[in-house]
């Protein structure tokens, strides 16, 4: 049965960092599908600068011309914090119990995955696809994580991506992808600074932006005289 692969992230802005990453893991573990999934209030970092609807948007209009990318918003109609788990129930419910889920993350999240809510319960209902970048120390990697983490990859880990798509979920397959060293804190930073972000982000994104006045450092208040 086909696969479907999964990636969130607050995507403020969505980049080509993250439209790279969804497209090779898609040919590598050869997806039908990536749904991104916009977080809307994420439990473990601050909240994004710019809103859950505008993040959406921002996203629909960076895969308009990509048929394997589809924009799921339901965290962002969610109300409350979202958590991934809560997340792939959903998926699996409508996708059903034998379609092969992929959850689509780079090296650093995977080394935090054990503080995730539920993390354990996330292989009952998908694999889960490490984004390596090529040269990156996957020796160092493993030391560096928690026990609990290195006990999971040893019993999980599939060096084919075939395996994976036999089966609906439990997995662990790592696939190394082209580096591009870009961040949404770097262009938010250079876009507030009044510098140009083109060439980071799709041009339908960047005049997204533009239009709504996103990232934008608000004006400095004048002093009042007497003040």
């Amino acid at each position: 049965m086909s696969a479907v692969g999964i990636l969130g992230g607050t995507f403020d802005p969505v980049h080509f960092g993250h439209l790279r990453l969804a497209q090779e893991m898609a040919e590598g573990l050869g997806l039908c599908e990536v749904r991104l999934v916009p977080a809307g209030i994420p439990p473990h970092r601050a909240q994004p600068a710019a809103s859950a609807p505008h993040r959406l948007a921002m996203v629909q209009r960076a895969i308009a011309a990509n048929p394997l990318f589809c924009a799921d918003p339901r965290e962002i109609e969610r109300a409350g914090p979202c958590y991934t788990v809560d997340t792939l129930s959903g998926l699996r419910a409508e996708l059903g119990a034998d379609r092969p889920l992929c959850l689509l993350m780079g090296a650093d999240a995977f080394l935090g995955l054990a503080t995730w809510h539920r993390w354990q319960e996330i292989f009952d209902l998908a694999h889960v696809a490490v984004a390596f970048r090529p040269g990156f120390p996957e020796g160092a990697w493993t030391e560096t994580m928690p026990e609990a983490l290195k006990t999971t990859l040893r019993a999980r880990c599939e060096s084919d991506p075939a395996a994976l798509r036999a089966r609906a979920a439990g997995g662990v397959y790592t696939h190394p992808i082209t580096p591009l060293d870009i961040a949404a804190s770097r262009i938010r930073s250079a876009l507030e600074a009044g510098r140009s972000a083109r060439y980071l982000l799709p041009d339908a994104v960047l005049d997204y932006i533009q239009c709504h006045h996103l990232y934008v450092r608000p004006p400095e208040q004048t002093p009042r005289p007497g003040a």
